[in-house]
């Protein structure tokens, strides 16, 4: 399945990318299941998709939970939750 990742504020600065396009094996269904994908990359990609890391995600622009099933050609975005001050 191919997807559209993006990836904001410390996120991209860690990652040092705003996005990739990505195809997944067939046996990754949920945003839950790209994130451990994802991490098991390594190095930084392991520190800054950690399952213990507070993250938002969206699915094609809208706000969703990390149980969202994935859909083909879907754009996924990754970010730290927003606090304001």
């Amino acid at each position: 399945m191919k997807l559209e990742l993006r990836f904001f504020a410390s996120l991209r600065e860690a990652l040092e990318t705003s996005q990739e396009s990505i195809d997944v094996p067939s046996s990754i269904k949920t945003i839950s299941d790209l994130r451990s994908f994802l991490v098991q990359r390594g190095g930084i990609w392991a520190q800054a998709l950690a399952e213990g890391k507070a993250l938002r995600c969206a699915l094609n622009q809208h706000m969703v939970d990390f149980n969202t099933v994935l859909q083909e050609g879907a754009e996924v975005a990754f970010f730290p939750p927003v606090t304001g001050g």
